[in-house]
């Protein structure tokens, strides 16, 4: 090879380089453009809400501006719905929670009935409460009536449930109080006339009793209410507004309220919850977990709406189901339940009371008057001398013997003292009060007496 051909070899290559940078660049160049233009054209179409609302688009234009919309949108990303993945071990708990209340509801719910009742007279009303032994400012609400007035005789709905193959149903006492007839449907429709075997106003409850074979009966198990606990699961089964057999469900929302009765007495150790109960709900079941009853719907906190209509608030409550198996067999036997009585009025200590009175604990049940002839009055129990301004208003005797156990139960709150008289109080029974009187401690003791106006059905 030449040397002129040598030489050339080297000039082919940097032309080569030369133009295929030129070639590059002009590609880009190419390309950038086409992207100024691009953005050009975007701008002016984000400005147009519609780019074919103008009919003297030409052909021309429209076609770039189907170009642009198609690359513009391959240009957007695509967002896509994916759902959260669930654990097998999640999805099996919440399988497990609804075969619970299912296999739940087909144990308990032959077992509940929706109740019908005629009342005497052109309407019904219950009495206010008054004060006594049982009565405190913070008091809960009356129970509200569930009866409802039709344009021809008063009628009253509620619920109730079987608790023995004899035909025992429970249910509350304000539901069937003044009743001329009671009918009961049960889960199946079957209706039968009920006859009332006994009531206790003193705790809302009362006792029917259908005649029915023996086989048909579904009787509920009972629960233990002493060892309900706050955040457990709370399920009620009844009648709402005459809506036979339903099921709601929530949580214990708190123990230990008390309810006023229908007379001047107090319902102790009333458990609350969220479950949603409506009128209609009274007398039927509170359940467990277990599907068993912890507790009789009596009550609820309403909301007045629009023709003076009753609803749920959130906050239900229910007498103890220990309560309930401790009266119902005297209802049952004797048609009422004789409950102990002290004969006092009273209110908690408060830091100003116990100020006031020089006591060194702000705990304990204040006696504020002793009832004459009551066993309070004849264990010689002394009331207040000396009146005192409550910050929160109202006026209360103070001065009066300071109640701080009785037997071997620590007495902190006057409720204290009426929950032991209804779990462990029984008529004719001498118990033992440890008091503080003049700010000197000494010891009383006291025989329990059956509350006026009762022993007779």
């Amino acid at each position: 090879m030449t040397k002129s051909k040598l030489f050339l070899i080297p000039v082919i290559i940097f032309l080569i380089v030369i133009l295929g940078c030129g070639v590059t660049g002009a590609s880009l160049f190419s390309r950038l453009g086409g992207m100024d233009a691009l953005m050009a054209k975007s701008s002016s179409l984000l400005a147009e809400p519609d780019a074919n609302v103008h009919t003297n688009q030409g052909a021309g234009e429209q076609s770039d501006t189907r170009a642009l919309a198609k690359a513009t949108s391959s240009a957007l990303p695509t967002l896509r719905a994916i759902a959260t993945p669930i654990s097998e071990q999640l999805l099996a708990q919440a399988d497990a929670e609804e075969l619970l209340l299912e296999n739940l509801y087909e144990r308990v719910n032959p077992s509940v009935v929706n109740i019908l009742v005629t009342l005497g007279g052109e309407g019904f009303e219950h009495p206010p409460v008054s004060g006594d032994e049982n009565q405190k400012p913070d008091a809960l609400p009356t129970p509200p009536s569930e009866q409802f007035s039709p344009f021809f005789s008063p009628q009253g709905q509620g619920s109730g449930f079987v608790i023995s193959k004899e035909g025992y149903i429970v249910t509350n006492n304000h539901v069937v109080e003044d009743a001329v007839s009671v009918l009961v449907t049960f889960y199946d429709g079957a209706r039968l006339e009920a006859e009332i075997i006994g009531v206790d106003p003193d705790s809302d409850l009362a006792i029917l009793k259908v005649d029915a074979p023996p086989e048909s009966l579904l009787p509920v198990t009972w629960g233990n209410s002493e060892l309900v606990k706050v955040g457990q699961r709370a399920i009620a089964i009844g009648n709402p507004f005459g809506l036979e057999g339903t099921l709601t469900s929530g949580i214990i929302s708190a123990l230990g309220r008390s309810l006023p009765a229908l007379n001047r007495f107090r319902i102790p150790e009333i458990i609350q919850t969220d479950a949603a109960v409506n009128p209609g709900n009274s007398g039927g079941p509170l359940l467990n977990s277990d599907g068993e009853v912890i507790g009789v719907i009596s009550a609820i906190v309403p909301r007045q709406v629009g023709m003076g209509e009753r609803s749920f608030l959130g906050v239900g409550f229910a007498i103890p189901s220990n309560l309930a198996q401790k009266v119902t067999p005297s209802l049952i036997d004797s048609g009422h339940f004789a409950h102990p009585w002290v004969g006092i009025s009273g209110n908690s200590i408060t830091p100003e009371i116990a100020e006031i009175m020089d006591l060194e604990d702000t705990h304990g049940a204040l006696v504020i008057s002793v009832l004459p002839g009551s066993p309070a009055s004849k264990a010689k129990l002394r009331g207040g001398n000396q009146e005192l301004a409550l910050p929160e208003g109202g006026i209360v005797q103070v001065g009066g013997d300071v109640i701080v156990s009785v037997e071997d139960e620590e007495v902190r709150t006057f409720d204290d003292l009426i929950s032991f008289l209804s779990r462990r109080g029984k008529v004719g029974d001498i118990i033992t009060l440890n008091i503080i009187r003049d700010g000197e401690p000494m010891e009383v003791e006291l025989t329990l007496e059956a509350r006026p106006g009762q022993g007779e059905k």
